[in-house]
């Protein structure tokens, strides 16, 4: 964490100072906002959250509850989150209150008495060591307190407005287009209505949107006809894997799917309620806690749980829909204008609980999207980006229900249905890095370059996010890891691998001359797009990782681009300046030519291009799709 950089800070220095629209900010919900985000679920705070972070626009998320929601129905976080959380400043304090998930065990009917259930097998949750990050349990609603402390402590100081229900909009003509009806749920004012005017809109409204339905979005998919009731629970039990993860498959056909949760003695249970009839017409969701219970006993067998205490409890049909599109532009005019109206999370994407992905995919969705609406409303990027959300997320969704299918339909089966008896615990560590959120690769667009070069840094893949490798940082020899301090701020990163002194015939000098054109040419999006009187960090985040250990790097000579003048006192950032970390060597774990290689990342944490050290022009040409000339932003 960085901070002093504006004068000497005695108090909490994850508070920003309240900027931009952040110094008067009403408390009333004001007639025109530029964002109007719907819903404060997962997809719209972390939405909101990121939008927090430019000063210039005025976001506001309304909510038709009265209060923040004291009980979610999410629980799972996957790693790729937590390293999401990483970038908003609260990974470490969430995984301290949270469970940690380090194996799964599998439970089979006893081969010799099939009445019984015995422990077949255990599996590590991440066999491949594909994050550095943990999978976490932890109620949804501390992940919603989370990015509300995000958005309160930015300079825009902005927090949720409860008691206001989404009814309807309409697109009409203007600076402020979207016209929304809400509809007070709680105080003085209950049921009255109101009108706000919106420039951008975005439906983070459930499984059951409003704002999806008010821009023609149809839900496509099936169900399965297949009942599960959920609880977390207090209990006593003699059941010894009660605080392990684990898939439980009974002798007579039923499935339980356990949960430990976080503080040491909750835990959630998804138990299989079996096949519903085709004309149940939601019957099956009327039945009670008792029954859950019960046939959670049934399938224990010959274990016990005497269950003390209900937190929450439910009963879901799985079913798996994806909606045809995420914005408010037909399928038929999609290039003819851009978007006005966008959804994201559970309006878009619906599935079974089992996988642990909907509360982990929609923050993808709001973190995809909120840096696209911060760049095109504080005049750093056209419209024609946010296009690319839709695209985006909407193939991403796809992918989603065709995993959860496969999951969900493999634990609702019967032991005997299995072509072998290790089928699904294999299954489950061969797409573990799928669940964990590791597999999002978005293809060539505007804002994702094509892999030519790629070779020179192969453990980069153009349109997966950076995956992180530790470094040392040369100024004062503490061990990091490099993608752990890119911060949800809308910056772009471009990283600058060095070429390896000890190779032969290899131009060690091309990395000073990057920097120099970087750091002075005009054609350099560097100085073509950094506002005058802004940081020259304010845009892009430039850092060089070189190749020797942190004593072979002579600060003195490292070229100034990557060690700029910030803040009113023109202060030198030392933390752009990295060397390998004698354990793990950065070049060799990722790949890099040893010509050196540029690694550009978008905002969002997404490898957006990679490029030689000598291609400039490239460079240059990539960032002149993206940003416009820079306009008085701060």
């Amino acid at each position: 964490m960085q901070f002093h950089h504006h004068g000497y800070v005695s108090t909490d220095p994850r508070v920003q100072p309240a900027a931009g629209v952040g110094l008067d900010r009403p408390d009333e919900l004001p007639d025109d906002v530029d964002v109007l985000i719907v819903g404060t679920g997962p997809a719209g705070m972390i939405t909101a959250a990121q939008l927090a972070q430019f000063r210039t626009v005025v976001t506001r998320i309304v909510e038709r509850r009265p209060a923040r929601l004291a009980i979610g129905q999410a629980d799972g976080i996957q790693a790729r989150s937590v390293e999401t959380f990483q970038a908003f400043g609260f990974a470490e304090r969430i995984i301290a209150e949270a469970f940690r998930i380090t194996e799964m065990a599998f439970w089979k009917p006893d081969p010799n008495d099939p009445a019984r259930i015995v422990r077949a097998a255990r599996t590590l949750d991440d066999p491949t060591g594909i994050s550095e990050f943990p999978h976490l349990l932890v109620n949804q609603a501390r992940v919603l307190d989370y990015f509300a402390e995000v958005m309160a402590n930015a300079p825009t100081r902005m927090r949720p407005d409860y008691g206001y229900e989404f009814r309807d909009l309409e697109i009409t003509d203007g600076d402020y287009p979207v016209r929304v009806t809400l509809v007070h749920t709680a105080g003085e004012r209950e049921g009255q209505s109101r009108t706000v005017r919106a420039k951008y809109v975005v439906g983070a409204d459930g499984a059951h949107s409003r704002v999806r339905a008010a821009i023609g979005c149809i839900p496509k998919g099936d169900k399965a006809f297949h009942a599960w009731g959920v609880m977390d629970a207090l209990a006593v039990t003699d059941f010894p894997d009660i605080r392990t993860k684990c898939a439980i498959q009974s002798g007579f056909g039923g499935s339980i799917l356990l949960i430990p949760r976080e503080g040491g003695y909750l835990f959630r249970m998804y138990v299989d309620l079996g096949e519903v009839a085709e004309d149940d017409n939601g019957e099956v969701r009327t039945t009670g806690i008792e029954a859950i219970i019960e046939q959670a006993n049934a399938i224990l067998h010959p274990y016990t749980l005497d269950v003390r205490n209900v937190a929450w409890h439910s009963v879901y049909e799985v079913g798996h829909r994806v909606t045809d599109r995420f914005d408010d532009v037909p399928v038929d005019a999609v290039g003819t204008r851009t978007p006005r109206v966008f959804i994201a999370g559970d309006a878009c994407h619906t599935h079974s609980a089992k996988a642990g992905q909907g509360m982990n995919v929609s923050m993808q969705d709001g973190f995809n999207l909120g840096w696209k609406l911060g760049h095109v409303l504080s005049g750093r990027s056209p419209q024609a980006l946010l296009a690319t959300y839709s695209a985006e997320r909407q193939v991403i969704a796809q992918h989603l229900i065709d995993f959860d299918r496969a999951w969900s339909s493999m634990m609702a089966k019967r032991p005997e249905e299995f072509e072998s008896p290790s089928e699904l615990e294999d299954f489950y560590v061969k797409t573990a890095e799928f669940p964990a959120g590791f597999m999002t690769e978005y293809q060539r667009s505007m804002i994702t370059g094509a892999p030519t070069h790629q070779r020179l840094a192969s453990g980069f893949p153009i349109g997966k996010r950076f995956k992180s490798a530790p470094v040392v940082r040369v100024a004062d020899a503490n061990p990091v890891h490099l993608g752990h301090h890119h911060r949800a701020d809308g910056r772009w990163r471009i990283y600058a691998f060095a070429a390896d002194p000890t190779a032969v015939g290899i131009d060690v000098s091309a990395l000073d001359r990057w920097a120099q054109w970087l750091g002075t040419s005009s054609e350099s999006p560097l100085v073509a797009y950094t506002p005058k009187d802004a940081d020259v960090d304010s845009v892009f985040d430039v850092k060089v990782i070189y190749r020797q250990g942190h004593t072979g790097v002579d600060l003195g000579t490292v070229p100034t681009t990557f060690l700029p003048a910030v803040g009113p006192f023109r202060l030198v950032d030392y933390e752009k300046v990295y060397a390998t970390d004698p354990q793990v060597d950065i070049f060799a774990e990722r790949g890099i030519d040893r010509r050196g290689a540029v690694v550009v990342v978008r905002p969002d944490q997404y490898v957006a291009a990679v490029l030689p050290l000598t291609a400039t022009t490239e460079l240059a040409e990539f960032f002149d799709k993206i940003l416009l000339s820079p306009p008085e932003f701060s």
